[in-house]
């Protein structure tokens, strides 16, 4: 499928991808260390983002946040980003976590918070609150999540996304918002927001359950948006009802990203089929790269931007490269190819008999 790139934004949704980073492959590493960046290659797919309408959500779980990317390289991460944003008129939203501290005092987890958020502002980017690991360590209660976010919502300059992300994603995340019950856990997350939503431009939900994100959107103040986080069921919910539908901010859309920026265009027109018929027969990839266990679907993320030219390589930072098995590859580049990711197929098939290659596999 030939999309050409369109810089415009789009008319009826507010649509983010949240962007893989690029390791550097020559860099004398391992695991442990910091993480070593291709900065070259990693702005430059988020210019191919750009090119095609999309914002970017930088700094997320999507750029191994945690998962190989510490504080450091992750504020490196954000300045360079926030930098190249402005440079070509790009939309940019960057993750505020607490990952330069692995637990201690809620004092001490809202400083953490404080110190990102007055980053991401002084770099001119809109903040997404993240789930915080220490926080869920330390919290005892709805109460101290009140308390938290509470005080980072009144301080923020402008409106802020709220996100929560499950423990599908991420397992310290098990009982956030005070309560491993999703239904108190999501009568917190409201609370939170109807005290300031006059801060809050929206939140993004990666939950994987459709019907509750559709319940919770319901829910919501005037005004405030439900970015889907949903890479299961996301043509549905950004399709919406009569009642109302969900922006995006998605990891799929970083492999998906021309095709999905054409959906939006086409559902800008009015044509919800003409955007399902479009976006719905990508979502068997989408679910073979998240399936369980979840969080390695960076993995699977960062091979599709090699098999698509992206990159020159396929070495993630943390060794991460290791987190998904050959058949899951081969089924992840069959899946992609069906529906014309790469726009060079014949690169695509020559890297993945390299890959096949370097498993022993006899072509």
């Amino acid at each position: 499928m030939s999309l050409p790139p369109a810089g415009r934004g789009f008319n009826s949704r507010t649509v983010f991808s949240a962007a893989h980073i690029v390791a550097d492959p020559f860099a004398d590493t391992n695991p442990d260390a910091p993480a070593a960046v291709d900065w070259g290659a990693t702005l430059a797919f988020r210019r191919h983002l750009w090119s095609h309408g999309l914002g970017v959500a930088e700094a997320m779980d999507t750029a191994q946040r945690g998962m190989g990317l510490d504080w450091a390289g992750a504020a490196e991460l954000i300045r360079r980003s926030a930098a190249e944003a402005r440079a070509v008129g790009g939309r940019i939203a960057c993750g505020v976590g607490t990952d330069q501290i692995t637990g201690g005092t809620l004092a001490e987890i809202r400083a953490a918070y404080e110190e990102q958020l007055a980053l991401v502002e002084e770099s001119g980017a809109q903040a997404i609150l993240m789930a915080s690991r220490a926080l869920a360590a330390t919290a005892k209660g709805p109460e101290d999540y009140l308390d938290v976010y509470g005080h980072l919502l009144r301080q923020a300059a402008e409106p802020v996304v709220l996100h929560w992300l499950g423990p599908m994603f991420d397992p310290a995340l098990e009982g956030y918002w005070g309560s491993s019950d999703l239904d108190a856990a999501t009568d917190t997350f409201l609370e939170v927001i109807a005290a300031h939503p006059d801060k809050v431009d929206g939140i993004k939900v990666s939950l994987l359950d459709a019907q509750r994100e559709v319940d919770l959107r319901r829910r919501l103040p005037q005004g405030v948006r439900c970015y889907t986080g949903d890479d299961f069921n996301y043509p549905e919910l950004i399709a919406g009802d009569e009642q109302g539908f969900s922006h995006a901010l998605l990891g799929i859309f970083d492999p998906l990203g021309p095709l999905a920026a054409e959906a939006v265009r086409i559902l800008d027109t009015g044509d919800t089929a003409g955007f399902r018929g479009l976006l719905d027969p990508t979502v068997e990839l989408s679910r073979h790269l998240f399936q369980t266990p979840t969080r390695f679907y960076k993995t699977g993320v960062v091979f599709l931007a090699w098999l698509a030219g992206h990159q020159s390589h396929f070495t993630m930072v943390g060794g991460l490269q290791s987190a998904r098995s050959l058949p899951h590859f081969a089924r992840a580049y069959e899946l992609a190819d069906g529906l014309g990711l790469f726009p060079d197929p014949k690169l695509a098939e020559d890297r993945m008999k390299t890959l096949l290659a370097l498993y022993g596999v006899n072509q």
